[in-house]
């Protein structure tokens, strides 16, 4: 039989970030040229930045990648709001799977090559989720134990949730889902801040299962400053707060 041709698009999510290393990694991601797309939601508010992120995607259009710089005139539902838009263009729905990056985070080349076999192989896989790496782990006090929480978190939760294909929740970059399970759950919800949470626990109340590679590893940077630590915690706890409140009956009336 003739081998499928699977089409991806990989999102990546800018809001006054970094973005030239996060755009480089991306358009340097090994898989066949007419069979991707890099899509960069540009979500930032300053005109100069916008403009830095629009020319570092039109240096890789010219280098032959098929980039997609997408902006909008609102920042309505914010990371959710701009993962729901970019799923509207047309590329993207002609594609069978979503890498999804933010804009601090860099993928190895072999990331796709590593992650899609098993979206590829098994239908019932809706989303495959890679482990953080840390570029600044010893930076100080707050980062080391940023480190030890987090890896506690890929290490024990994640991976016995994916020995088993039982539900773990997506962390919101360095994954890839399969686009007819995010359309079959309902798609990105910006009712909360989680909506990384939010989709894969819909996604989970359908069925989809869901798989956890540790041994691949997405490079990202730690928060090493208390007001972006504060920000982050606050999103995550809070955050999974409001959707527990908002979806504990159905969670826990499924079987």
């Amino acid at each position: 039989a003739k081998k499928k041709k699977h089409y991806t698009s990989i999102c990546l999510l800018c809001w006054a970030q970094v973005y030239k290393l996060s755009i480089g990694a991306a358009c340097g991601l090994s898989w066949p040229s007419d069979r991707v797309i890099v899509q960069v939601l540009d979500d930032s508010t300053d005109p100069t930045i916008k403009d830095l992120v629009e020319l570092e995607c039109k240096i890789w259009a010219k280098k032959g990648k098929n980039v997609k710089y997408e902006v909008r005139n609102n920042r309505e539902g914010y990371k959710a709001g701009a993962l729901k838009e970019g799923m509207l263009h047309a590329y993207v729905q002609q594609c069978d799977f979503l890498a999804v990056f933010d804009a601090d985070f860099q993928p190895e080349p072999d990331f796709l090559m590593r992650t899609i076999p098993y979206l590829a192989r098994n239908p019932q896989i809706a989303l495959v989720q890679a482990r953080w790496e840390f570029v600044n782990p010893n930076e100080c006090l707050m980062t080391r134990i940023q480190k030890m929480t987090l890896d506690y978190h890929f290490k024990v939760e994640q991976e016995a949730g994916s020995s088993t294909f039982a539900f773990f929740g997506f962390n919101g970059t360095a994954g890839v889902w399969r686009i007819s399970a995010i359309k079959e759950a309902g798609g990105w919800d910006d009712r909360t801040t989680v909506e990384d949470m939010d989709l894969a626990v819909r996604a989970g109340l359908k069925g989809w299962k869901f798989v956890y590679v540790g041994d691949v590893k997405v490079k990202s940077e730690l928060p090493s400053n208390l007001k972006a630590y504060r920000r982050q915690q606050h999103r995550w706890t809070c955050g999974a707060a409001n959707l527990f409140r908002k979806m504990g009956a159905e969670i826990l009336l499924t079987k």
